[in-house]
């Protein structure tokens, strides 16, 4: 039988300054309308409109409602620029830059965590996030 050790970063600064970022990333995935036809484009983020407006008008979106339907406009207006249209690649891009503070096998356990949790708990209604990645290393 094999004694293991396991590895835990628990920083409570970085853990919340993290959660921050993966709660403001979260809600702007929420929010773009993104189509990979820009000829849809336009469709797509008024469909989004009405379901954003939707989720503000049940009160399900934990915001109040005034705020919920200015965010919903505001999208729906950058996605007419077209500034929504990288969404998902800058959510991705943002993910991985989190973890280019650590070296090693503390950043292989940032990406690990980040891309593929053990564990995630908490939402973003709720504050936040906590992804957690068990990672087992042998004792010498």
């Amino acid at each position: 039988m094999s004694n293991t050790k396991v590895l835990s970063m628990h920083t409570t600064p970085k853990i919340l300054r993290h959660l921050t970022v993966l709660a403001v990333a979260s809600l702007c995935a929420v929010t773009a309308a993104v189509a990979a036809s820009p000829s849809r484009d336009m469709a797509d983020a008024q469909a989004r409109y009405r379901q954003e407006m939707a989720v503000c008008n049940s009160g399900q979106s934990h915001q109040d409602v005034r705020v919920c339907r200015t965010e919903a406009r505001n999208a729906l207006a950058e996605a007419k620029r077209g500034g929504l249209s990288d969404a998902p690649n800058q959510y991705s891009r943002n993910a991985a830059q989190r973890c280019t503070e650590f070296q090693g096998d503390e950043r292989t356990a940032c990406e690990a965590r980040v891309f593929n949790p053990s564990r995630v708990d908490g939402s973003v209604s709720g504050g936040g996030l906590v992804r957690e990645s068990v990672i087992s290393v042998p004792v010498k």
